[in-house]
Formats: C-alpha cells, structure tokens, sequence
C-alpha cells in the first residue's frame, strides 16, 4: 500500500492539474483541468460518479464475502472502478490513428493523474492476484492479504472522490442507519 495516505478529508487533497492537451471546467465550475488523450476503446462508458457509486457498492458487497480469493478479486475491481472514474474525469478520446495496444486501466492511470503512480503500482501488482483467485485457484491469497486490499482500495477510492471534487464521508462503524 503506498505510503502516507490516509482517507480522513482534511489529509487527502485534490489532485494536480497534470499538463495535457485540451482543458475543461473543473468540478462545480471551478478552476479548468487538463485532459490528456487515451484510446477512445479505453475510456469508460460511465460518468465518474457512476463509476465511484459502483466502487463503493463493490467494496460492501466484498465485506460480505467469505472465501478470501473472491473477497480480494471484489476489492480489486472496486479500485479498478475507482481508476476508470479517473480515466472519466481526466481523459478524452486520441485522434484516431493508427491501432493502439492494449493496455491497463492502472498504465492509463499513471497518464492521466501521475500524482496516483504509487496506488497504480500496488494495484497493478495484484492484478494477477487477482485473476488467479477469479480462476478459482485456491489459496491464492491469504486472509490477511484480503483483508489489507479491502482497506487499500477503500483508502484508494476515498482519495480519487476527494480528488475529483465529490464530498468523502467516512463510514463510522457500528451507528445504525
């Protein structure tokens, strides 16, 4: 997990305007942000909020799961939709062009918001992870390893929300609704 993160709003900032090609109004109206080019098949088809609604609905779902491998897998796709809410708000189609490579949500990532490098290395890294336990493989993960992605990629959404400019609001465990 990177390090000196931490979800609590008033430690977690706004992203950088990272320098790009083509600029557009920021949240509420605010200041312009630059968009950089990515392949037009690569971009999400979803709203940013949209996407981060879905990774919150996948972290819950992944709290409910038992088997470590499938609660890991559920927190990976949970930030992998976090990262696609990125790619949303900061990135706009290339000129199209010659045929570009596949590439992964977590390489994009590091395109579009440098400032998110560290949390797109530790995502990337349990990608296969990830894969393997989707495959059924057993005892791929462990427990606590389930258990440290779950936190990771709550930390990790609460970050890209503030960066975005969508409020945080922490959930404190234990109230009833």
């Amino acid at each position: 997990m990177p390090t000196n993160r931490s979800t609590h709003s008033s430690n977690v900032s706004r992203f950088p305007t990272a320098p790009a090609t083509s600029a557009v109004a920021g949240p509420a109206g605010g200041a312009p942000r630059q968009q950089l080019p990515v392949p037009a098949h690569a971009l999400p088809h979803r709203t940013p909020r949209e996407l981060l609604t879905l990774a919150r609905r996948g972290l819950e779902e992944a709290a409910e799961i038992r088997t470590d491998g499938m609660r890991y897998a559920t927190a990976h796709l949970a930030a992998l939709r976090a990262a696609a809410a990125v790619l949303a708000a900061r990135a706009v189609p290339a000129a199209p062009g010659r045929r570009s490579r596949v590439t992964s949500v977590w390489s994009l990532l590091v395109l579009v918001a440098p400032e998110l490098t560290e949390w797109a290395a530790y995502f990337a890294a349990g990608a296969s992870k990830r894969s393997a336990a989707e495959a059924g493989i057993p005892r791929v993960v462990t427990a606590r390893e389930a258990d440290d992605l779950m936190r990771s990629a709550e930390q990790f959404i609460a970050v890209v929300e503030v960066g975005l400019g969508f409020s945080y609001q922490p959930r404190i465990e234990g109230l009833a609704s």
